[in-house]
């Protein structure tokens, strides 16, 4: 499973709409999961991004369809980051040689 971190921003329409925004979140952590994937951790956040999530899933193309289905909902832009563990990354850096 590859992790990534999801980094989300309300439109507009999704500030408008705040209230509901938990139930927005089951129903996304239920629709990665019926893609293989899992919400790890979920933050509201304060700063750059209004709210980040770690997720899992099997592959970049399971990701970027989640991504796609949050964004066709309209209450939030998003950025992901694939996320290496420390140990990909000891081996990638050991690599260097």
């Amino acid at each position: 499973m590859t992790t990534y971190i999801l980094l989300a921003d309300w439109t507009e329409q999704g500030v408008k709409a705040a209230r509901e925004s938990p139930k927005r979140l089951d129903t996304a952590k239920e629709e990665l999961e019926a893609m293989g994937g899992s919400i790890r951790a979920f933050y509201l956040t304060m700063g750059e991004c209004d709210m980040v999530a770690v997720c899992e899933a099997p592959d970049d193309a399971v990701m970027a369809r989640f991504a796609l289905k949050l964004a066709i909902g309209g209450h939030i832009r998003t950025r992901t980051l694939k996320a290496f563990p420390e140990a990909a990354y000891r081996e990638i850096i050991n690599s260097l040689g």
